[in-house]
């Protein structure tokens, strides 16, 4: 049997492979952070665990300003585009990278208790940041080059490495510090710093470009108004745990942070099943055949719905599992959090449209929008309800966020498609309920086990009476995504 998947393997194409290995570097860069999120939480205090997961949100903020984002749109498109040129071109926006990370550093460096005070971190701390920025941005470029070129194998390797080396560092450096915060953040900091530095110098060294006037300008042209996209999203996913922070307290924020975290584990599952149909979906918006796109993506939405339903159902236990006691509230943070990953992966299907027919201001604006609605409902509900009612805010604005672009998706349907739309609205607004009702469900059972569990057997014993057309459903898709590639 070994045998024969191997030469099943080995006869695959190349971009089937790639997209494989690829999947696996998701995996392994979210899963082990995962894994080893039970060490941190009894390594550090909630408290702590808030402090560390409020740099991170504004790490995802600054690095928007600091690195604009370049080595995410302009950069996927850029090195198709110059195709010809394309170690010229990554070389170059390495320089770019740099020299922005290095005038940003000149800039704090003058004026260091205005930005300390201003973000609530200490100098080692912000430092690490911009270390961070610039060697993610590094890791960026040179990873997206080596998806282009379908070359999996280093990048898989080096995921690995980096990968384990991070919370084995920072667990050493957490028993043995004080400052446990920064202690975590510098053991991230000198891992990427070590490992991702060769790849710079590695593709300077490949390109011989350190400024290129074209593609400098070409870049900033692209990416600069591409920033309130960026930032709305980053303050849409991240800006709840910063307000927790300063209008309740540390520990709230470290426990809510926990509870959205392990809600989150999810969108590994919906990034595999994204990377499946995506270029499906476009093969099939691109052949105008739009109406054999709904089964493919009624069918996703129900696998994404069950297997959230699944994480909300046995929140207690995946608590009591990566926590001690002292985060145990976080278990009625998964329920809504859960929910919105439904909604984030929703989105994802109608949006594609927009991205396919280049509605760019459409994207912008409801991202814009979302953001805004989501900073004014944190304010007013966390200062009522407490820090547990950013769950639901995100929940709201994540499920308008599918709303706006579902109603968008209409539109350039009506523009580009002569009216053919690719989903029915009663199908996808009672998968949506449906889903919400048995989310809510298992909320109010959280405190009846025997119940619980009960719900819990039926749903399993369903999914193994459909097994086989779930199945058969699978392998379609699979189907679909090797006839593409080949």
């Amino acid at each position: 049997m070994f045998v024969k998947l191997k030469e099943k393997y080995r006869s695959l194409p190349v971009q089937v492979k790639a997209s494989f290995w690829f999947l696996i570097c998701s995996f392994l860069q979210k899963g082990i952070s995962v894994l080893t999120t039970p060490i941190f939480t009894r390594l550090l205090t909630p408290a702590e665990y808030g402090n560390y997961n409020v740099f991170n949100s504004w790490l995802g903020i600054v690095s928007i300003f600091v690195s604009l984002n370049l080595s995410m749109g302009v950069y996927g498109q850029g090195i198709v585009k110059f195709s010809k040129e394309r170690k010229e071109f990554s070389s170059s926006l390495q320089g770019l990278t740099l020299v922005l990370i290095t005038v940003w550093t000149i800039v704090y460096l003058f004026s260091k208790a205005f930005w300390n005070n201003l973000f609530s971190l200490s100098t080692t701390q912000m430092l690490a940041m911009l270390i961070m920025i610039w060697t993610s941005s590094i890791f960026g470029f040179w990873s997206s080059e080596q998806r282009v070129e379908y070359k999996y194998k280093l990048l898989v390797l080096i995921t690995l490495i980096v990968s384990i080396a991070k919370p084995v560092i920072g667990i050493i450096f957490v028993v043995n510090a004080n400052d446990k915060v920064t202690a975590r953040i510098l053991g991230i900091a000198l891992v990427e710093l070590a490992v991702y530095l060769w790849l710079f110098v590695f593709q300077l060294y490949k390109g011989k470009k350190f400024f290129v006037k074209k593609f400098w300008i070409y870049a900033l042209a692209f990416n600069i108004p591409l920033i309130p996209h960026y930032l709305s999203q980053i303050v849409l996913s991240s800006v709840d745990r910063i307000m927790i922070k300063e209008m309740i307290g540390e520990t709230s924020a470290g426990i809510y942070s926990l509870a959205y975290s392990l809600s989150l584990i999810m969108t590994l599952f919906n990034n595999a099943l994204g990377q499946t149909i995506n270029p499906w979906l476009y093969q099939k918006i691109r052949d105008n055949d739009i109406k054999s796109i709904s089964t493919v993506a009624y069918f996703s939405l129900i696998i994404v719905a069950l297997c959230n339903i699944l994480l909300i159902a046995l929140a207690p236990e995946v608590i009591a599992i990566f926590a001690p006691k002292s985060y145990y509230e976080a278990i009625w943070v998964i329920p809504p959090v859960a929910m919105s990953v439904f909604f984030m992966f929703a989105y994802d299907l109608f949006a594609k449209f927009e991205f396919y027919y280049a509605k760019t201001k459409l994207i912008a604006l409801t991202t814009i929008g979302c953001a805004v609605l989501n900073i004014g409902l944190n304010y007013v509900f966390i200062n009522l309800f407490g820090y547990i009612a950013a769950g639901y805010t995100t929940l709201v604005c994540y499920l308008l966020y599918a709303l706006f672009h579902y109603m968008a998706m209409q539109k350039v349907c009506r523009e580009k498609l002569d009216g053919i739309y690719p989903y029915n609205t009663k199908i996808i607004f009672s998968i949506s309920l449906i889903f919400l009702a048995i989310g809510f469900f298992f909320l109010v059972l959280y405190n009846y086990a025997i119940l619980r569990y009960s719900a819990i057997l039926l749903i399993i014993i369903i999914v193994f009476l459909k097994r086989k057309k779930i199945i058969s459903l699978i392998k379609l898709m699979i189907a679909n995504k090797a006839t593409l590639t080949k």
